[in-house]
């Protein structure tokens, strides 16, 4: 894809001040230029298939989607557009899962001023922007699987398992889920009995620390 002359950015991040100091890092550049904002996952999704977006950065926790969830649907639906994970966790899961689910680089918050216009245009010349020290996780986690023999574990939940365990967490009723996901309650109360089952969890407290330790919900 042809770097266009100037980078139509979507920012989605739920903290509104956020988003003004990220649009203000980089509409200082000639090259740049923020044409959407999103206040959680769903709305970013929708922004960013809609057109007229070339790159969509996105913080890894927000409502209704995380940055993480909402990049595969964004990859999903508009295969080839790029997408930068916005972190404050300098977390080699979040790092790896962010490659996953197919981000084109992922960008620490506390370096934004530095980092965020390289990152923005390294993507959209099709280049991967990892920071110093996700470079080094990644090569330390591939060399030790080398070593082993051994493949990534795999997660143990369905892309459509975590988001309604994020749901869950986020404190929405089985027919706001339902309503949310365009599924029937029954299928919703399936979910939540699968995600017990195979978490070996009893009750939605349980699956909701099970969802703040895996970053889909912040505490």
């Amino acid at each position: 894809m042809p770097t266009p002359l100037k980078t139509r950015v979507l920012l989605a991040d739920d903290h509104e001040v956020v988003r003004s100091g990220l649009r203000a890092v980089l509409e200082g550049e000639s090259d740049i230029e923020v044409v959407a904002e999103a206040g959680d996952g769903y709305e970013a999704v929708a922004k960013a298939v809609s057109g007229g977006v070339d790159l969509a950065i996105l913080d890894v926790s927000m409502p209704r989607l995380t940055g993480l969830q909402a990049t595969a649907e964004i990859v999903r639906l508009r295969p080839g557009m790029r997408v930068l994970i916005l972190s404050v966790h300098d977390s080699e899961q979040y790092f790896f899962e962010a490659l996953k689910a197919g981000a084109s680089g992922y960008v620490l918050k506390t370096a934004a001023n530095r980092d965020l216009v390289e990152a923005c245009r390294a993507s959209m010349r099709g280049e991967p922007f990892l920071y110093p020290a996700a470079v080094t996780a990644l090569m330390r986690d591939y060399l030790e699987r080398a070593r082993r023999g051994e493949a990534a574990p795999e997660d143990p939940l369905t892309p459509r398992e975590l988001q309604v365990v994020k749901l869950i967490a986020e404190g929405h009723t089985s027919d706001e889920i339902a309503a949310a996901l365009v599924i029937s309650r029954k299928t919703v109360d399936r979910h939540r009995a699968n995600l017990l089952a195979k978490l070996g969890m009893r009750n939605g407290a349980e699956l909701t620390r099970y969802a703040i330790r895996r970053g889909l919900v912040e505490p």
